[in-house]
């Protein structure tokens, strides 16, 4: 479809093809009740090949890298996930599911790339979809790694807690 276009109508169309997917995922993300982002949910369940994330770290050095990506923050009430603020509970659990929030946003921006390959030629649909891939995934898999170690933080918190009611 996009195939017929000179270079610059072809790419003023995939930017706003991208630019609205992106949007439109963005607002949903904000707009879904916190409750629908639930870390046992089948997308959010950890694989056995993840290891906790430690496969993130081993093979991936994600701990180099991290910090150094953008997170984005809403303007109105918007939650930071730079560092941890508190170890209660239930800040833990808010921060797990804001993971989750942010995991769903990413994997939905990433499936973008799929009207990218099919809309354009072959070269330029590949080459787009690297981008939107390179924008997206990197994201997901923070997400995840820091909702691992988020977890057995809790976890460990939890036993903590328990070791301390039977002394």
């Amino acid at each position: 479809m996009l195939q017929t276009l000179s270079y610059f109508p072809m790419l003023f169309l995939n930017l706003i093809l991208v630019g609205a997917w992106h949007m439109t995922f963005l607002t949903l993300c904000q707009k879904r009740p916190d409750h629908s982002y639930r870390p046992t949910a089948r997308l959010y369940r950890p694989h056995a090949w993840e290891r906790e994330g430690r496969w993130y770290r081993d093979h991936l050095n994600i701990n180099a890298w991290k910090d150094r990506l953008p997170q984005f923050i809403a303007k109105d009430g918007g939650f930071s996930k730079g560092h941890l603020r508190s170890l209660s509970p239930a800040y833990l659990d808010r921060f797990v599911r804001e993971t989750c929030r942010g995991e769903w946003m990413h994997t939905c921006n990433a499936f973008c790339m799929v009207p990218i390959l099919l809309l354009n030629a072959p070269l330029v649909g590949v080459t787009l979809s690297a981008f939107v891939f390179l924008g997206n995934v990197p994201f997901v898999m923070i997400q995840r790694y820091n909702r691992f170690r988020l977890q057995a933080l809790q976890r460990h918190l939890r036993a903590g807690q328990k070791n301390e009611k039977k002394a």
